[in-house]
């Protein structure tokens, strides 16, 4: 079976909508070999509309250009990229098709497609949700910055029941960002304040 991962950069205060005036100066070679990792176990990129205009803007023209990137943009124009959007339309970048019918049942097929080894979701936080949702997400893979964004979109959407995850991977880096990847796992078992406090006198 596929592992669907989400890769997100994220602030300590869970905004992953990416400002670039807090991302970039956190963005080194550490952080620049995580992210490549994630690509190299991808067969197929499931985008959002606004990742993916975000990504064929840029990647497409730094590819043609031969710069140091050139290399990473091939690799990205080369994945099969499949394109979450409601408008009927052409989509110029190569390798590249509108996901054709319901989220769920596509990503569920995908997963279970012998030929897939990985569905990386980069940024694309509205598909994340609806797959954190469904309990389609095999991991979260977070590089979360050091600086409390105070705006913008946040991962998590409120809802009437908790994400529990187990953390499977902990690194920090120089610039202090931590990349943590988390899996779903169940529930613990409910425990209150009397719990607690065992937990408090056995640690004196």
């Amino acid at each position: 079976m596929a592992k669907v991962i989400s890769t997100l950069f994220i602030s300590a205060d869970g905004v992953a909508e990416i400002d670039p005036d807090w991302h970039f100066p956190y963005f080194d070679d550490s952080m620049g070999r995580a992210v490549s990792a994630d690509y190299d176990a991808a067969d197929v990129l499931l985008l959002g509309r606004e990742t993916y205009d975000s990504f064929a803007g840029a990647w497409p023209d730094r590819e043609a250009a031969g710069g140091d990137d050139a290399p990473f943009a091939k690799q990205l124009g080369d994945l099969r990229k499949v394109v979450v959007t409601r408008q009927a339309r052409e989509l110029p970048w190569r390798n590249s098709e509108v996901l054709d019918g319901d989220l769920i049942d596509v990503v569920t097929a995908l997963r279970d497609d012998p030929g897939v080894g990985g569905v990386l979701i980069p940024g694309s936080i509205s598909v994340v949700q609806q797959l954190l949702a469904a309990g389609l997400v095999d991991e979260l893979r977070l590089l979360v910055h050091p600086v409390a964004a105070r705006k913008g979109r946040r991962l998590f959407d409120d809802g009437d029941t908790p994400y529990h995850l187990r953390v499977t991977t902990t690194e920090v880096y120089p610039t202090g960002v931590i990349r943590v990847i988390y899996a779903p796992t169940d529930a613990p078992a409910a425990a209150g304040y009397d719990e607690a406090k065992e937990q408090l006198a056995a640690g004196e």
